[in-house]
């Protein structure tokens, strides 16, 4: 894991913040695979992998915070 590691937060945010966002017109494709969501209509396997690959670099993120804790928490 030393790739995550190695990454800086301020790449990660953006990353985070980029892909939650795309694409910006007519609406981001979070939004859209929410209101499929709650519509029950989010089954084809394309939708639930759009969903995962934007929210990948937010699990990189979250990832890299508790890494980052616990080797905190383990030095002290």
């Amino acid at each position: 894991m030393k790739w995550l590691d190695d990454m800086s937060y301020i790449f990660l945010i953006g990353a985070v913040v980029l892909m939650a966002m795309m694409p910006f017109q007519p609406e981001p494709h979070l939004v859209e695979k929410y209101h499929m969501w709650k519509a029950g209509e989010l089954h084809r396997l394309l939708d639930i992998f759009d969903v995962f690959w934007h929210l990948l670099p937010a699990f990189l993120l979250i990832l890299k915070i508790s890494r980052d804790v616990m080797q905190h928490k383990g030095g002290v």
